[in-house]
């Protein structure tokens, strides 16, 4: 009888070299210059345009204070403000949509597609309309409606285990519930009471500033280095639960804060600006294709959301001479193909997103 061929023994996953790792840290970095670089070239272009075009040099003035007094109003009490909220805002949509992604490992899985960003929008709608909140108030009532709605789809979803498809499933029907309640306050309000909440839904800058821009700075201030810290656990996280807790990883633990996280960033931008679409969902992916990393590109994420909605914010402006549109008209328009192409390739390949 011949002997029985010992069996080839198993080969282990590559483990990138120094030289990889040198190699992909500093692709990150000239990525993230290169994302800054074009954030600060579309903020300097905002602050020049509008009715009243002000020079490149005369911008700078006003920054140091050495502008007239009308340029200095321009610039810093009506562009500024608006264009801060614009940058906080696209970066926290950003980071938000890059944890989701990354915590559920589906590309579909950020605020707007499962329930979070709707149910945020109710719990402003009623806060706007019934309370006449602003401010502190309203951005502490979209949180809770925010985590309320996140608590609800990570506990229907949970089956032994988080499944990415249970996930988004579960976010679209809490999404249409919120939706409902929406219309449902809107209908039953007087038509002066919910004009402001309807340019708000739409996703609109044109309440930035003051208290609302105060609550969105003081919170990304907080909540974006929390998120960059679990940066490193949420690339073991996507390797599996079991790969995630050989190493070490508090899977539960580390999932749920990340969710904490995530849910915290959509609803103060969504408190600061109402629900500016489709930014979440498109951010990460672009930020993980330019760094060309399996692991989660927080930065890049955040970069990328923020100069998608100062580009955007810049488009609604401008566009059309005469008419301003709300910045979520259109990254509606430019989400929305996104989506579709997003849905008909994971369909294509098989899978469920």
């Amino acid at each position: 009888m011949s002997a029985v061929p010992p069996a080839a023994p198993a080969v282990a996953a590559p483990v990138p070299t120094a030289r990889v790792r040198r190699a992909r840290r500093t692709r990150q970095v000239r990525v993230g210059v290169v994302l800054a670089v074009l954030v600060l070239v579309a903020c300097g272009v905002s602050l020049c345009l509008g009715e009243a075009a002000v020079a490149p040099v005369d911008v700078l003035r006003a920054l140091v204070g050495q502008a007239d007094e009308l340029t200095r109003f321009v610039i810093l009490d009506l562009r500024l403000p608006r264009l801060e909220t614009a940058v906080l805002v696209g970066a926290c949509l950003g980071v938000s949509g890059g944890i989701l992604q990354s915590v559920v490992r589906n590309p579909l899985a950020s605020p707007d597609v499962v329930g979070i960003t709707e149910a945020a929008s109710a719990a402003g709608v009623i806060g706007m309309v019934w309370f006449s909140l602003d401010g502190v108030a309203l951005s502490a009532l979209v949180l809770a409606g925010a985590l309320a709605a996140a608590a609800l789809v990570y506990a229907l979803a949970w089956r032994s285990g988080l499944s990415g498809y249970r996930f988004v499933l579960v976010g679209i029907g809490v999404a249409a519930v919120a939706s409902a309640v929406v219309s449902y306050v809107l209908t039953r309000s007087a038509v002066t009471d919910v004009r402001e909440a309807l340019v708000w839904l739409t996703g609109s800058l044109n309440g930035a500033g003051g208290e609302r821009l105060a609550v969105l700075a003081v919170a990304s201030l907080v909540l974006l280095p929390l998120a960059w810290v679990q940066g490193p656990r949420l690339a073991q996280l996507e390797l599996g639960d079991d790969t995630a807790a050989a190493l070490g990883v508090g899977v539960e633990r580390t999932r749920g804060l990340a969710v904490l996280t995530a849910v915290a960033l959509a609803a103060v931008a969504v408190a600061a600006a109402g629900p500016v679409t489709f930014v979440a969902l498109v951010s990460a992916p672009i930020a993980r294709r330019l760094v060309a990393s399996g692991a989660p590109a927080l930065v890049s994420s955040a970069l990328v959301g923020a100069l998608v909605v100062v580009v955007a914010d810049g488009v609604a402006q401008f566009a059309v001479p005469g008419t301003t549109y709300p910045v979520g008209v259109v990254t509606g328009i430019v989400g929305a193909p996104y989506l579709l192409w997003l849905l008909t390739r994971t369909n294509r390949a098989g899978r469920g997103g």
